[in-house]
């Protein structure tokens, strides 16, 4: 017996169609589950449950320090407690890894915003004034008010005493770090073993070199050269530390394709490591700095201090900003701390500005050209397709394009106007042309 498929059924007139399926939803790729904020938030509220039991009712504990750390300690515990309801043994491993890590990130960037809030609090009431940036200290005293002195000195003396010792390390750091890095063997060795034992020495020790040297040795006065100086020693191991590192994770293939097509090593270095490496000299750069700005003994060594301003780097005593925030803070007068700690909070941003300068200047990455870069680039480019345009011999002849108009050819041709010779036959005038060859078919010429 066969049945007949059954007829579709007709939709009334009334009936609205369906509406047509959305979007489709975006799938999450993160890994953070409603489970693991539940757990996390459980767990810290049972911690400090716990530890306010602990220190205010069970045991004679107090004391703020030990209260962050007992509750820590019991949020880890339950927060693994927690998670091993739902993962295995790795699984619980993994996550706890990751809270203390994060906790550590966390407390470092607290530790971080407390000294700069705390820094810009105290020197509130100086920072407000213009003359804490116009004037010197010359005249004002420890009594007198805040609207009298200020740190110019210490900020001219600090831009010169950085600026000599960048002049000094910065091109010899990346030279040193190239030898060390395209001239390998025994005595690169030796050099790159010194260097790594310069990097921990004691910032009184470098004073103490520059003031033997330099001063007592060859009878120079104190000055702000000899705390450049000073300021060199400590940062060359850094920078090229630093840029020894950052050039030898420059790829192999990169020099390989450059001697390949012929360079030298000069012009390997010069066009294609360096340009590599420009962010990550920068930051050694940054790190040479920063490990120089933020000196006090080898400046008071070789510098000496001063409270007038003192322009001339070679001459005189110089003071800079972290020895004029020493020498101010040790006053106990409110007025010159409240002054000390403007001169720490003028140094932060001081130091700020040279990172984010640096930053911008060397941030680029490799084959990043700057618009003067790219605009030179364009004319060379126009200049080789106008010089390969004039010397391209032209088809069906030897002659080149660019033949000056005396030499009496026609241009394209070759041939002065009137002569007997065919066109693209490149003969002068009154010449006898040699036969062409028959078994070669002349080329047409456009």
């Amino acid at each position: 017996m066969t049945i007949a498929p059954e007829r579709p059924k007709l939709r009334p007139p009334t009936e609205k169609a369906p509406p047509p399926p959305g979007p489709e939803r975006r799938r999450t790729t993160g890994t953070t589950r409603a489970s693991d904020v539940y757990a996390l938030l459980g767990a810290a509220a049972a911690a400090l449950a716990l530890t306010w039991l602990l220190f205010a009712r069970l045991l004679p504990f107090s004391g703020t320090v030990g209260f962050v750390i007992v509750a820590y300690v019991l949020f880890v515990g339950l927060y693994a407690l927690l998670v091993s309801f739902d993962e295995d043994g790795p699984a619980v491993r993994d996550r706890i890894a990751g809270v203390v890590v994060r906790s550590l990130g966390l407390l470092l960037l607290a530790v971080l915003v407390f000294v700069v809030a705390f820094t810009l609090w105290e020197g509130r009431r100086a920072l407000v004034h213009l003359n804490f940036f116009t004037e010197d200290m010359s005249l004002a005293g420890p009594l007198e008010p805040l609207d009298v002195g200020g740190i110019l000195h210490a900020v001219v003396g600090t831009l010169e005493q950085v600026g000599i010792a960048l002049a000094i390390t910065v091109p010899t750091g990346i030279v040193c770090a190239i030898f060390l890095t395209e001239v390998p063997g025994p005595f690169a060795r030796l050099v790159r073993t010194i260097v790594e034992a310069m990097t921990a020495l004691p910032s009184i020790v470098a004073g103490l070199f520059i003031y033997a040297t330099v001063i007592l040795a060859l009878g120079t006065e104190r000055s702000g050269l000899a705390a450049s100086l000073a300021l060199s020693v400590m940062m060359l191991p850094i920078i090229i530390r630093a840029s020894d590192v950052v050039i030898r994770l420059v790829p192999g293939t990169l020099r390989e394709a450059s001697y390949a097509m012929g360079s030298s090593r000069w012009r390997t270095v010069w066009h294609v490591v360096l340009p590599t490496a420009r962010s990550g000299l920068t930051t050694a750069v940054i790190l040479g700095t920063a490990r120089g700005v933020g000196e006090t003994s080898p400046v008071l060594l070789t510098a000496g201090f001063t409270a007038e301003l003192n322009a001339l780097p070679t001459s005189g005593a110089q003071v800079s900003l972290p020895l004029a925030t020493f020498e101010l803070v040790k006053s106990p007068e409110p007025n010159m701390i409240a002054r000390g700690f403007g001169t720490a909070a003028v140094l932060m941003l001081l130091v700020l500005l040279l990172f984010v300068l640096a930053r911008i200047a060397g941030g680029r990455g490799p084959g990043q050209l700057t618009k003067r870069q790219e605009r030179r680039r364009a004319l060379a480019s126009r200049q080789d397709a106008a010089r390969w345009v004039s010397t391209a011999p032209v088809p069906g002849t030897g002659s080149a394009t660019g033949t000056a108009p005396a030499s009496g050819s026609a241009p394209g041709f070759g041939t002065a106007p009137g002569s007997g010779a065919a066109p693209g036959s490149g003969t002068a005038p009154g010449s006898s042309a040699a036969p062409a060859d028959r078994s070669v078919p002349p080329r047409s010429t456009p």
